[in-house]
C-alpha cells in the first residue's frame, strides 16, 4: 500500500515466487535485448498475468508530491555534488 499511495499508482503482483527477481530477470533480458528494438511488452508476454494488489489511497498523492519533489532534489544533490551533500 505505502508504494501504491507515495507513487499514486495501482501495484500488480505476480502468483510466483521469488516475483521480484523474476522481474529483474525481465529487465536484464531487455537491456539486453534492446540493442535489437525488443520492447519490454515484448521481452514479459510470456510472464504470468499481474494481479493488481492495491490502488492509491484517496489523499495520499496530496501528502507524498512535496515529499517525493523534495527526495528528488536531495538525490540531485547527491549525485552532482557529493562532497557537500553530508
Amino acid at each position: 500500500q505505502v508504494l501504491s499511495d507515495v507513487f499514486n499508482a495501482p501495484v500488480f503482483t505476480i502468483d510466483t515466487a521469488n516475483s521480484a527477481c523474476l522481474g529483474s530477470a525481465y529487465r536484464a533480458i531487455h537491456g539486453l535485448a534492446a540493442e535489437r528494438n525488443v520492447s519490454l511488452a515484448d521481452v514479459v508476454k510470456s510472464a504470468p498475468e499481474p494481479r493488481l494488489a492495491v490502488t492509491p489511497t484517496p489523499g495520499a498523492e496530496e501528502l507524498y508530491r512535496p515529499l517525493l519533489k523534495r527526495y528528488a532534489e536531495l538525490e540531485q544533490k547527491v549525485i552532482y555534488n557529493p562532497a557537500s551533500s553530508c
